[in-house]
């Protein structure tokens, strides 16, 4: 089963809080969401491999370790995700970045996807799946699935705010993927909406209604 971590960091937890106010402006929102979004991809990125490497210092050859190809790929869920970008690549400037976007039929209320780019390589790729919210979990259980279907293996789910509801409807459907979370929230309302959430991520981001 994929583990759920819950960051317990005061900038994290702050940060978020600052972004939960209503007053918080969109430029304020988006600000706070890349430094969110950066410090969480440090604790993210723990268990990537490693290599030792023979270098020269000013003062003599010496063996590091650094990172084992750098082979990274981010991909944002449309078009909330997209806040999430430039906050991981400030950490892994070489990562590439795949693109989905997803809508639910208004009929079936099943998620379609109407847009999936990926790297040719993305099969070799460990894969953070980023969107700000996860709330009945159905997108993000949806884009796991189409990023599966072409060829990616290692994936693992992060967020700013989830929902129990969410949580567990994720790692049902996915066991093998972890997920990353800036705040565990108490529950969803009638609407589907996180308690106490933020809002509408998108919106905020984007200044949109």
């Amino acid at each position: 089963m994929g583990k759920v971590h819950v960051f317990d960091h005061p900038l994290i937890q702050h940060k978020v809080a600052l972004m939960r106010k209503t007053e918080t402006t969109t430029k304020d929102f988006r600000d706070l969401a890349t430094e969110v979004v950066t410090l969480m991809g440090f604790e993210a990125t723990r268990n990537l491999p490693l290599e030792p490497v023979e270098i020269e210092t000013p003062i003599c050859k010496a063996t590091v370790n650094m990172l084992k190809g750098e082979d990274i790929a981010i991909v944002p869920i449309l078009r909330a995700g997209l806040g999430f970008v430039d906050g991981m690549l400030s950490l892994y400037p070489n990562a590439k970045v795949g693109h989905i976007g997803l809508y639910r039929d208004p009929e079936t209320h099943e998620p379609v996807e109407y847009y999936c780019k990926m790297p040719t390589d993305i099969d070799k790729r460990e894969i953070f799946v980023v969107d700000p919210m996860l709330a009945t979990g159905g997108s993000a259980v949806a884009a796991i699935d189409f990023i599966k279907q072409h060829g990616g293996k290692n994936i693992a789910f992060m967020c700013l705010i989830a929902a129990p509801e969410g949580i567990e409807v994720l790692q049902k459907a996915h066991p093998d993927v972890d997920i990353y979370i800036a705040a565990k929230d108490e529950k969803l309302n009638e609407n589907a909406y996180i308690v106490p959430g933020l809002g509408d991520a998108g919106d905020r981001l984007y200044g949109t209604k």
